[in-house]
């Protein structure tokens, strides 16, 4: 099948790659997921009862429950934007160590984050159990999407910290595989030559001294004093 060169190209740009990423595709849905329970409960989580107009929690009446799944769902929301704008200039920074300090912070939120939404689920299960059915006349559905989204973002939240840990791990040997390659650079220029390599020794007259045959035979360059001969008589 021929896929026209428009398309390839646009399956080539940065911007499809940078989304076609798991933690990009991680980061969206736990943004989604912290939107639906922050959402379901501040728009139907507070409902009056049969008997009375005051506006009471549907979990269990506890305001608290409430308010703590509205709170950590607007803050997961916020952070997911935040981490996703981050990881958009992540290829841009350019020292190491600010790299491997974004890495842990990342890796450090995400275990907060199942820690978190852990407690929420727990809590607001246990709120939801003790409620009566007849208490309130509507928002059932909406308590029961927010616990449900609640344990999905414990596990979206475990897959981030697992992303976040590989990162962090593939990326803190580079600057001793780097130091090592530098080092063996360094060696390669400063190695002497070999012995094999041609040396260009100077061409000698027949009355100059050569260096090298010099320094091979102390012997043969040492000056030597005039000699006397005895003539012979006539």
């Amino acid at each position: 099948m021929h896929i026209p060169e428009s398309l390839q190209d646009l399956a080539n740009s940065k911007a499809v790659q940078f989304l076609k990423r798991p933690k990009t595709i991680t980061r969206v849905f736990e943004g989604v997921f912290s939107l639906i329970i922050f959402s379901s409960l501040l728009t139907d989580g507070y409902q009056n009862k049969v008997e009375s107009p005051q506006l009471h929690c549907i979990l269990n009446s506890n305001n608290v429950a409430c308010s703590f799944a509205v709170g950590a769902g607007f803050l997961a929301f916020l952070s997911c934007l935040a981490f996703l704008v981050l990881d958009t200039q992540e290829t841009h920074i350019a020292g190491t160590r600010f790299r491997t300090a974004f890495q842990l912070l990342d890796f450090v939120l995400a275990v907060l984050w199942v820690i978190v939404w852990f407690v929420g689920f727990c809590f607001l299960t246990n709120q939801w159990q003790h409620s009566s059915p007849k208490e309130f006349l509507l928002g059932s559905s909406s308590a029961q999407a927010a616990i449900a989204f609640t344990f999905f973002s414990i596990l979206a939240w475990i897959f981030q910290a697992y992303l976040a840990f590989q990162d962090l791990r593939n990326d803190a040997a580079v600057p001793y595989k780097r130091s090592l390659d530098e080092g063996g650079m360094v060696l390669t220029t400063l190695s002497p030559p070999s012995a094999t390599s041609p040396v260009n020794a100077p061409t000698a007259g027949p009355n100059s001294l050569n260096y090298a045959s010099s320094a091979l035979s102390p012997g043969l360059t040492t000056p030597k004093g005039p000699r006397l001969a005895m003539m012979p008589d006539n």
